[in-house]
């Protein structure tokens, strides 16, 4: 029968169609699948020696406000330190400088000369602890030297407009790439499909053509072929009205809802700053603590806007030409402050205090301000929403070891929740005049 000869045309097509969709969808999920695993999130290092470790810690808190490993600071750069110097006098010279300049060491009054007889800080070290500084230097040393930031911005490494931002990133230029291509490939499946089903439809026209010319047809292969498909009566079934109007009302209902959900989130707001001043270069690459700027962040309320003073610690002596570090020189010569723009703002009616999560929590600058040592400039990488803070308090456990006022809550909470971590929410975290009132 021809009837079967034309369904047969069209299982076949169809099966193709089915089978390309397949997999062009198998090869997508298998790209996405490698991105995970290869290479576009960087591996997390295995077997960093204790000493060196230990000396990073110390080398952040004491040494990187004046230091770096491959750049001059305000000292000297320190890559190599221990090829220049021999280790009993780098641990008299990291312990107390001074002595040895007014002992008239030779080495000493070269390299206090040298930098304009600025005094470097007497540090009450242990020997070992000095080791251990030493040690994390020449790993650091051993690394390849990264890329000298371009002067003309400031030493901040890319200007104001950069390519960092919300998800910023090698890995995210890569990340963005890959899903770039895999885009390309959907776009070209879509045009094939779409070519594929006109295709279709040609040969169907031509085959109906070339049947109503035959004269051996019998009535079912008569009314096969003199078929029509009226799409009025599809557009204007009862059904199709309502099944449409419901996917409308879904669609509108669900751009309100998380419109309104975005209503005063600020996620991502990355404003142009009066100075380029780039975190990636200070606290990133020199690995200067959060703390020497933002002096209040351990012991305040709030985490003080570091005032031109304390740039000038570091950039009266260095990087003097640059057009930003200018701008803190005619702000300070107008006794005028820089007017920088606010990035993290919460409503008035939450209170949050700094130093509770910082010095007594021990909750790192990262966990609300994201890696914020990777920003040329700074955006608000977490919402900052009530159920964001909530869901932290949850989640945090407290560390009540050594501390007694924990001991009977701690008793209770285990008496009641056996094997579940006493966290900050168990502690009342979650109770609204924590932090309303």
């Amino acid at each position: 029968m021809i009837s079967c000869k034309i369904k047969s045309t069209y299982s076949f097509f169809f099966f193709l169609l089915f089978f390309l969709f397949t997999a062009f969808s198998s090869f997508a999920q298998g790209e996405q699948a490698s991105i995970a695993q290869d290479g576009l999130t960087a591996g997390t290092a295995t077997g960093d020696d204790a000493v060196a470790a230990a000396g990073e810690t110390l080398f952040k808190n004491n040494c990187s406000s004046c230091h770096a490993i491959g750049e001059k600071v305000v000292g000297p750069a320190l890559r190599d330190v221990q090829k220049r110097h021999k280790l009993p006098w780098l641990i008299s010279w990291i312990r107390n400088s001074s002595q040895m300049v007014q002992k008239g060491d030779k080495e000493a009054v070269a390299l206090f000369n040298e930098y304009d007889k600025q005094q470097m800080p007497s540090f009450a070290f242990s020997d070992d602890q000095i080791t251990s500084i030493l040690k994390y230097i020449e790993k650091a040393s051993a690394a390849p030297a990264a890329l000298p930031a371009d002067p003309a911005t400031g030493g901040s490494g890319v200007a104001q407009g950069g390519t960092d931002g919300p998800g910023g990133g090698t890995a995210a230029a890569g990340a963005g790439a890959a899903g770039k291509y895999l885009d390309y490939v959907l776009i070209a499946l879509i045009v094939v499909l779409i070519v594929m089903v006109i295709t279709l439809l040609i040969i169907a026209n031509i085959l109906s053509g070339y049947l109503r010319g035959k004269k051996d047809l019998d009535g079912r292969d008569i009314e096969l072929v003199d078929q029509r498909f009226d799409f009025s009566k599809v557009y204007k079934s009862r059904a199709v009205q309502v099944i449409v109007g419901l996917i409308f009302t879904v669609i509108v209902l669900d751009a309100a809802i998380e419109e309104t959900y975005g209503v005063g989130i600020q996620q991502g707001y990355q404003p142009t700053q009066p100075i380029a001043f780039s975190h990636a270069q200070h606290a990133g690459q020199h690995e200067i603590n959060c703390n020497y700027c933002h002096t209040s962040v351990y012991k305040s309320k709030n985490a003080n806007i570091p005032s031109a003073n304390i740039c000038m610690n570091c950039h009266s002596q260095i990087k003097k030409e640059s057009p930003e570090i200018q701008k803190i020189y005619r702000a300070i010569e107008n006794n005028k402050p820089i007017e920088w723009v606010r990035v993290h703002n919460l409503p008035d009616l939450a209170y949050f205090n700094h130093s509770q999560h910082t010095q007594v929590g021990k909750i790192e600058c990262q966990t609300c301000h994201g890696p914020i040592q990777t920003m040329n400039v700074v955006y608000q990488y977490s919402p900052l929403t009530m159920g964001w803070c909530i869901n932290c308090h949850r989640e945090t456990p407290l560390n009540t070891e050594g501390n007694k006022y924990y001991d009977n809550l701690v008793k209770l909470h285990d008496q009641a929740n056996k094997g579940a971590a006493f966290t900050v929410s168990s502690n009342g975290g979650t109770e609204c005049s924590k932090c309303h009132y």
